[in-house]
């Protein structure tokens, strides 16, 4: 039986990459939103553990989101620029966890993230 690999890669790579691929938004703008989604639509339903990995980053994208918003909103009350600082340091350390867990084969909720799948 020939081992499944997405876009020709193993899959804790894959799962790797679709954690990072969050980061592609500081080169293309809106990659960093699409891409972890393309990934996650064209795989994840030949593996749970894509369609697991897929929905913990679609639902951290969602509440980065909506955090945002909230942040933009509060910049007129001068604590949402302290807020979205914050917000922008915990994404990376967020991003950067849930990518060293997939490596090792785990799933890592990130904290904060508002289930929505």
């Amino acid at each position: 039986m020939e081992e499944f690999k997405p876009w020709g890669m193993e899959e804790k790579s894959f799962l790797l990459l679709m954690h990072l691929s969050q980061f592609s938004g500081i080169v293309v703008p809106g990659a960093g939103l699409f891409l972890p989604i393309v990934m996650w639509v064209t795989k994840g339903d030949q593996s749970e553990s894509i369609d697991e990995h897929g929905k913990v980053i679609i639902n951290w994208i969602i509440s980065l989101i909506i955090y945002s918003i909230v942040s933009f909103v509060l910049v007129f009350v001068v604590i949402g620029i302290f807020s979205f600082i914050a917000l922008m340091i915990t994404n990376l350390i967020f991003v950067i966890v849930g990518a060293v867990k997939a490596k090792k084969g785990e799933l890592w909720r990130y904290p904060l993230s508002i289930k929505f799948l």
